[in-house]
Parts: structure tokens; C-alpha cells; sequence
């Protein structure tokens, strides 16, 4: 169940890389992204305005580093199920019942999603209501990736994941909304878009679409599955950390191609999360791992990591926490000072830089305790 709890596992028997990667992955959303984004829009030179325009999603087509924040997050999910969800099979667990948890956790995830998208209760017409959002993409994927890790080899791991992949390809490329053209993938003339506008209850985020409808969450479960089985190489005893880090690297290298080569099909599109978009994103995801992994793993330089492991031990928490915590309040009650000396276009980064500061300090704070949220 979802609940706070003190931790049983310390935290050095975690993989030390994966949280500081999602971390990192986490500390863009949690506000530096947005301080940097604004404060490049004040500075009015060609490498401020690329800076700004990779702070941005994409319109509809296009990958950008904003992009890769979410697939990299349901990825850095999958890496680490063959630790968690492993080590319980490896215990003894039947899959029965670990399956039975997942689905437990998925739809938690998706209450939570569903409480935030919505002001909590406070929404009483469901006619307006979002019924879907990114705590029910990450739910939906996780399920569905952890009920292939616990029955399919790894082989058919690949398998689903090249099946999914090229399936919804296919979808899009031969389907689309009536009165457009098979392959339409614009806004109003794509298949997935126009199947929730028919079958979506409430409302969609953009109101002839939804980023995380429950069409296009099904091209998610390929990330999930990448990470499953970049972390079922971590865990591998017969491969040296050398021969893991290049493995990874070569993989993400050789998706990233594939996603940018398949791209002139079928464009990149995080709204629709086209099959290029999602092989591309694995492709960075297993880069960044890589790189992480080499650094704080291999090489055993961890004590500039610290900062984004506490983070990345308890993203979620994080993540809804404006649901009960005022941060912008609180980071004026402490950091007010710091803001008023601020002037013109430092003033967005101070206060932003301030804010994750605080956050960090209340995530220390329940790192010291050991208390973290499992979902």
C-alpha cells in the first residue's frame, strides 16, 4: 500500500547511480528548470535562446531536453525493478502476488494522479474532471513492465518491447480520425487523439487531446521494459562494470540512431509518444545511465551525488507534494530576503534556485529519518 514508512533497506545497498539519476531527472521539475528557462528568456543571445528553447516541450513534434524528463523517469522505474521486484522473486515471492502488488501500486498511482489533476476533492462535476495524467502513464507502464519482467524471458522482454514499439507504429501509420488521411498524425487527424475524444471520460488536458491519454500511455511500457533490462544488466555477475557501462552505451547510442532515422516517418511527438520518440528517449536514458553508472558506481565518485540521491529516493513525494505543502509560502518565509535582493533577470532563477533548496532540505530531513514514500 502506499504509505510512509521507515525503509529497511539502507542506503547503501541501493544501486547508488539510479537514485542520483533520478535525481537528477527530478530536480528539473522540482524548479531549476523553470528558473533556468525564465532567466535565459532575459538574456537575449543565441545561447540563452537554445537554453530557453530546450526548457520548452515541443509544440506537438519535436524532442527537446524537456522531453526526455518524463520517458527518462518511467525508465529509471523499469531499471530498477530487477532489484526491487527481483529480489523478492529471488525470496521466494510467488508472481501471483507480486503482480497482485504491482496492480495495487499502479492504481494508487493513479488515485494520486487523479486527486492532483483534479484540486483534490474539490471537484465535484465529473463532466469536468481529468481522468487521466502522469502519475496514471507511470502507473499504467509500470504494471504492465513489471507483469512482463516476472513472466517473459528476457528474450521476450525484447520482443515485447520491438512488438509494442512497431505495433503502435503501425496504428498510427495506417489509421486516422474521420475525414483525414491514413497516417494523419496532426493534432485533430490522428487515430489516438480523435479514440479519446470518443471513449475518454471528462476532460482532456488540451481539449482535443490529452499528453497522457490512455491511447498513447499503452507506447510508454517500451521505456519501462528498456529500463528493465538495462537494470537486469546491472545486476549481471558474469559481466565486468567495464563490459556493462559500454553495453549500455553502444545500446543507447545504437536507439538514439534508430529513433532519429525512424523520426523521418514517423516524427518525434511526446504528445502522441510516436515509436520514434519513445526508441529515441530509451537511447538517451541508456546514455545517461551509462554515464552515471561509470562515474558514482565505477569509478566511486558519489559525494557530488549525494544532493541528487536524496532526491531521487523519494520522487514521488516530491512530485505531489504541492498538494499539501505551499511552497511558494514557504520559500518566502525563508528565502524572502534572498529574493528581494534580487534584481531584474536574476530575480526568476534566485527565487527558483531558492525553492529547490528548500525542497531538497525537507527531503534531507526525511532522509535523516529514513522515511520515504513507497508506492
Amino acid at each position: 500500500m502506499t504509505q510512509l514508512q521507515n525503509s529497511g533497506i539502507t542506503p547503501d545497498k541501493r544501486l547508488y547511480s539510479l537514485d542520483a539519476l533520478r535525481g537528477f531527472d527530478m530536480i528539473w521539475i522540482m524548479g531549476l528548470g523553470y528558473g533556468l528557462k525564465l532567466f535565459a528568456k532575459e538574456q537575449h543571445n543565441s545561447f540563452w535562446d537554445f537554453i530557453y528553447l530546450e526548457f520548452h516541450h515541443s509544440d506537438w513534434f519535436g524532442l527537446v531536453f524537456w522531453d526526455l524528463i518524463f520517458p527518462l523517469f518511467i525508465f529509471m522505474a523499469g531499471a530498477a525493478t530487477p532489484f526491487s521486484i527481483g529480489k523478492r522473486l529471488s525470496q521466494g515471492a510467488s508472481k501471483s502476488s507480486l503482480l497482485w502488488k504491482s496492480l495495487k501500486r499502479a492504481l494508487l498511482l493513479y488515485v494520486l494522479g487523479f486527486l492532483l489533476a483534479n484540486n483534490g476533492f474539490q471537484l465535484w462535476n465529473l463532466s469536468e474532471a481529468r481522468f487521466t495524467g502522469d502519475l496514471a502513464k507511470i502507473g499504467f507502464s509500470y504494471f504492465f513492465g513489471v507483469a512482463i519482467f516476472i513472466y517473459a524471458s528476457r528474450r521476450w522482454q525484447i520482443i515485447w518491447l520491438i512488438a509494442i514499439l512497431v505495433g503502435y507504429w503501425l496504428l498510427l501509420k495506417f489509421t486516422s480520425a474521420p475525414g483525414y488521411p491514413p497516417g494523419d498524425l496532426s493534432q485533430h487527424g490522428n487515430f489516438v487523439s480523435h479514440m479519446e475524444r470518443l471513449y475518454m471520460p471528462g476532460k482532456l488536458s488540451k481539449g482535443f487531446y490529452d499528453m497522457s491519454g490512455f491511447f498513447n500511455n499503452v507506447n510508454a511500457i517500451p521505456n519501462m521494459l528498456a529500463g528493465v533490462l538495462a537494470g537486469t544488466l546491472l545486476k549481471e555477475f558474469n559481466y565486468s562494470q567495464i563490459k556493462k557501462t559500454v553495453s549500455l552505451l553502444l545500446a543507447g547510442a545504437a536507439c538514439a540512431l534508430l529513433g532519429w532515422l525512424w523520426s523521418f516517418d514517423t516524427p518525434f511527438s511526446e504528445s502522441l509518444w510516436t515509436s520514434s520518440f519513445a526508441l529515441a528517449t530509451i537511447g538517451w536514458s541508456l546514455i545517461l545511465l551509462a554515464i552515471f553508472y561509470y562515474i558514482i558506481d565505477v569509478k566511486g565518485y558519489k559525494k557530488w551525488a549525494f544532493f541528487l540521491k536524496v532526491i531521487g529516493m523519494n520522487p514521488i513525494l516530491i512530485y505531489i507534494s504541492p498538494f499539501f505543502i505551499d511552497w511558494d509560502f514557504t520559500t518566502k518565509a525563508f528565502m524572502g530576503w534572498a529574493i528581494d535582493l534580487s534584481k531584474g533577470e536574476w530575480l526568476n532563477l534566485v527565487y527558483w534556485t531558492a525553492q529547490v533548496g528548500i525542497k531538497w532540505l525537507f527531503l534531507y530531513f526525511l532522509y535523516r529519518q529514513k522515511v520515504f514514500l513507497r508506492v
